[in-house]
């Protein structure tokens, strides 16, 4: 499986991308559509994939809508290299998620140098996530105790997902049965709400405890915890 996805619908462009990155040992493949992208991050492993390199104009979806997807469906960087090189095209690339922004104009080794800091980036943070003790869960006073032992109160919503999640056992569970029982009947049919509470639990574990919430998101299949989380109980 390949750490980089490059999504270009120029062939030749892909083809140097890629090419090139792998002789700079960065395992990299390339897909020409929004489709394709879609199939390859199904297919690719969790954790595996860490970086995609997206073109804004293909020719079945807008690369800033394809950001937004990315950005609520896996945990990968972005890095957007695209024609587009006016002021609001660089602002609309990082509301939409990109963590870098590059024109076309670039050189390859400049793509290369802003997917190595990216990579280094994303790996230094994956280590301050690292737990130092356990993660439990109170299901008397609906709390989460994090392994510095902060304790963060949460909401029925909070304290139902990270349950559900803590029932899977390090499996994914699907974001069809997390919708079901995570939220009520009103926003069943609305799998953004579900993302949204999500992005506000990890803001309140990082305001509150300075600390990542254990919970990554697999591309096509929900959610799965990062780290074991233990009954609050059995630590009392």
């Amino acid at each position: 499986m390949s750490t980089v996805l490059v999504v270009e619908d120029e062939p030749v462009l892909r083809t140097d991308l890629v090419d090139y990155l792998n002789a700079n040992g960065i395992e990299s493949e390339g897909v020409g559509t929004a489709k394709d992208m879609r199939d390859a991050l199904k297919a690719q492993r969790p954790c595996q994939l860490q970086i995609i390199i997206l073109d804004v104009a293909l020719p079945d979806d807008s690369g800033f809508n394809l950001a937004e997807e990315i950005r609520t469906q896996t945990d990968c960087g972005i890095i957007m290299l695209t024609a587009y090189n006016e002021p609001q095209d660089r602002i609309r690339g990082f509301e939409a998620g990109a963590d870098i922004y590059l024109v076309k104009q670039a050189p390859l080794q400049e793509v290369l140098a802003a997917t190595q800091s990216l990579l280094r980036r994303m790996t230094d943070r994956s280590s301050d996530r690292e737990p130092s003790g356990n993660w439990c869960l109170d299901s008397v006073r609906w709390r989460l105790r994090t392994p510095s032992n902060v304790d963060i109160k949460l909401t029925a919503t909070e304290f139902t997902f990270l349950a559900a999640l803590k029932e899977t056992e390090g499996r994914p569970c699907g974001r069809d049965e997390l919708i079901e029982r995570v939220l009520r009947p009103n926003t069943q049919s609305d799998g953004r709400h579900l993302d949204a509470v999500v992005s506000r639990l990890r803001r309140k574990v990082r305001a509150q405890a300075n600390d990542e919430l254990p919970v990554k998101v697999v591309y096509g299949n929900g959610y799965v915890l990062t780290a074991e989380i233990q009954s609050l109980e059995a630590h009392e």
